[in-house]
């Protein structure tokens, strides 16, 4: 998904579920199971009634396209008139009531109609309406950026900090973000600068451009003949288009080079696709990688900070590069001997397949692959006849209860889009307290969004006369439906541990109880606003949880076997150590380029691929750096972020969990320690306080070390 740093004002990443549950075990899973089967019947019997308003919710839907262009220009002047007005106070007369919470209750009032703007163009199923939405944000993303870089507001609220009349330490905290992001932007620099800082961010702006550009219009693709692809699916096959002699045709996209690897028998085809792959945008997008790191460098300088990597995580949890890079260190050290066993496994499985032919990197995923099925009798073809939609979010709603004290009630006759879409009020289970709104879209539709994704839609906020905004979320998925359109489909396991995902931050959206829209929600350190979503992942792999989301689809009362949940949890905790030796590699290359000047970037891939690797080389003519997006756009010098949030969240889940999945006081100490408080405090402070000590690696080394291959 999407960094919601710098973006936050406008769309931020959530993502929400929901379900009635007031039972508890099997006869929660079907009574639930029930309801929600009936849901689009009781849609079209009340579609026509008088649509209800939620409480509370600002959100509006279902905007005309006009609407959608008025409601923008409305919120871009009501902004520009309170800006202007905190603007003209007098440096000498600035206090809490005349500037910062102006501003503050203007974030608050204005997330959910932005959001109102910017959300029809992931979702409406008319053209006229996702046109008018993204023209809606690019005005409003426009004004933002231009408030971004007001110098007169930067003052006032700088000269408040100056007279440090903090109301609280979450008020104060506020504060120091919103000049920090001032200063971010160059409002702290001489009026030259301030220019040529803008110049720079053009031309990174452009270089970034044109590389994805790049990459994008690559259409190159290999020719091969049915023996060369021995082993890839029957289906993947049939998607493939033949040239005029009737080879089939490898498109160079991650989908198609990625199947490949995965199955292919050949030795040679695997070492050919991937090559070729390697070599995308060769010359060119090294030379623009070049250009643009140096750009970055010079950019971060200008605002006093050593190289463009300190700059970046600066404003996350890591703080500066030296810990990024003990990080990375640690971990690959600690992996060391564990993928040194598995490249020999590799290598003796390969000789047995394939002969005396050397073991390349080109050939990890397709041995890895071979070893996992070796090593689990899993058929997730099966699995799926088990995994019916409606009974897998029954059981979500179970397990988010049990462990949150959350109650997610559907409400009958609210204002939707379209007829799949569901909403959901969601409750303390003790106090019946209402905490906030859920919106669910599940099924894939012509023109929706392609991706799995989530919204925040209204931000928790304390307004100006002392009531709490609460949180609204939208979580948008891809799920499949069966032919009959009253009924849902059946999931994949991989689309379960997605929907998992979400909901981890959909209790992160609905949890949080920040006073500040700028800090509540998933407007949160990027490194911190994973770690929810990858905790809840973990109960995909356990007994307790694949009981309560599972049942055959002809007989919901027959869950998934007990056998095969002992294998989920084995395959789901094993891994391979050189694949993620592969991730740290990519990470520390981030690092590095973005840490020094004058790196010979091609270089650099080729020394760190053996030492990290253990001795594999990079494959002869490939240039990884050429064709790695993460380092462009989106996470230069932040790819580490993924697997740190991973990392943390293992931690948590070891620590607090791992022996009882359903231990509601830690789920309960989660919420009100964790999610709550995410924005108000440091998250390295808010994780210590809950975990009674500082994050750690080691229960994520020690998870992935019990199952050896």
């Amino acid at each position: 998904m999407t960094e919601n740093e710098g973006k936050c004002e406008k769309m931020s990443k959530l993502k929400r579920g929901g379900g009635l549950l007031a039972f508890t075990g099997a006869a929660a899973v079907l009574a639930i199971a029930a309801n929600l089967a009936i849901t689009v019947i009781k849609y079209r019997k009340e579609k026509n009634a008088k649509k209800i308003d939620l409480a509370g919710s600002k959100v509006r839907v279902n905007l005309s396209a006009s609407e959608i262009l008025k409601l923008a220009d409305k919120i871009i002047a009501e902004s520009n008139k309170v800006y202007n007005s905190v603007a003209s106070v007098p440096l000498n007369k600035v206090t809490y009531a005349n500037v910062i919470a102006p501003l503050s209750e203007l974030q608050a009032q204005q997330f959910p109609l932005i959001q109102s703007c910017v959300f029809p163009k992931l979702v409406s199923t008319r053209e006229d309406l996702r046109k008018a939405s993204a023209e809606a944000e690019r005005r409003i993303d426009a004004h933002l950026d231009a408030c971004s870089k007001r110098e007169d507001i930067y003052l006032v609220v700088k000269a408040f900090t100056v007279k440090g009349e903090w109301m609280n330490a979450e008020a104060k905290r506020f504060v120091q973000i919103l000049v920090r992001d001032f200063e971010r932007n160059g409002l702290n620099l001489t009026a030259s600068k301030r220019e040529e800082l803008l110049r720079l961010r053009a031309q990174i702006d452009e270089l970034s451009f044109r590389y994805i550009q790049n990459l994008n219009n690559d259409g190159m693709f290999l020719l091969f003949n049915k023996a060369e692809l021995v082993g890839l699916p029957p289906e993947f096959l049939k998607g493939l288009d033949k040239s005029e002699d009737g080879k089939l045709k490898i498109p160079l996209r991650s989908h198609h080079v990625t199947a490949v690897l995965e199955f292919c028998q050949v030795g040679t085809t695997r070492q050919m696709v991937y090559r070729a792959y390697g070599n995308r945008c060769g010359d060119i997008n090294l030379s623009i990688l070049e250009s643009l790191v140096q750009q970055r460098h010079k950019y971060a300088r200008l605002l006093g900070y050593s190289c463009y990597a300190e700059y970046a995580i600066d404003v996350r949890m890591p703080k500066t590069p030296k810990k990024v890079f003990d990080f990375l260190t640690d971990i690959s050290t600690s992996l060391t001997d564990l993928a040194m066993k598995e490249l020999d496994i590799l290598k003796d499985l390969k000789k047995k397949e394939e002969g005396e032919f050397p073991f390349g990197i080109e050939d990890l995923l397709y041995y890895v692959k071979k070893i996992e099925e070796q090593g689990y009798d899993l058929d997730f073809g099966e699995i799926k006849q088990y995994l019916p939609i409606n009974l897998v979010l029954s059981g979500i709603f179970k397990i988010v209860q049990d462990l949150f004290g959350l109650r997610f009630e559907e409400i009958a006759g609210a204002d939707v889009w379209h007829y799949d879409v569901r909403v959901f009020s969601v409750l303390d289970l003790g106090s019946n307290e209402l905490l906030g709104y859920c919106y669910l879209d599940l099924f894939s539709r012509e023109g929706k969004y392609d991706h799995t994704c989530v919204l925040a839609l209204q931000n928790s906020a304390l307004t100006s006369s002392g009531a709490q905004q609460i949180p609204v979320a939208l979580l948008i998925s891809q799920c499949q439906k069966d032919d009959d359109s009253s009924t849902s489909g059946l999931l994949r396991f991989s689309e379960v541990v997605s929907l998992f995902h979400e909901f981890g931050h959909v209790v992160q959206q609905i949890c949080n109880r920040a006073s500040f829209a700028r800090i509540s929600g998933l407007c949160v350190d990027p490194d911190f606003v994973e770690i929810p979503a990858r905790l809840l992942e973990n109960w995909c792999y356990e007994s307790y949880s694949l009981k309560l989301i599972s049942g055959f689809h002809q007989d919901i009362t027959k869950p998934i076997k007990d056998d095969i949940c002992k294998s989920i949890k084995r395959w789901g905790a094993s891994f391979s150590a050189l694949k993620l030796k592969q991730k740290i590699l990519c990470c520390r290359f981030d690092q590095i380029i973005h840490s020094a000047d004058n790196i010979d970037i091609q270089e650099l891939f080729k020394h760190l691929h053996p030492m990290e690797m253990l001795g594999l080389p990079i494959l002869e003519g490939t240039s990884p750096a050429s064709y790695f997006p993460p380092v462009v756009i989106g996470y230069e010098a932040a790819c580490y972020s993924g697997l740190w949030s991973e990392v943390f969240a293992a931690d948590i889940f070891s620590s607090k969990f791992c022996n009882d999945v359903s231990n509601q006081h830690a789920g309960m100490q989660f919420r009100n320690k964790v999610l709550a408080t995410a924005g108000v405090k440091d998250p390295i402070e808010v994780l210590s306080d809950f975990l009674g000590r500082e994050p750690s690696i080691q229960a994520y080394i020690e998870n992935k070390a019990k199952y050896v291959l």
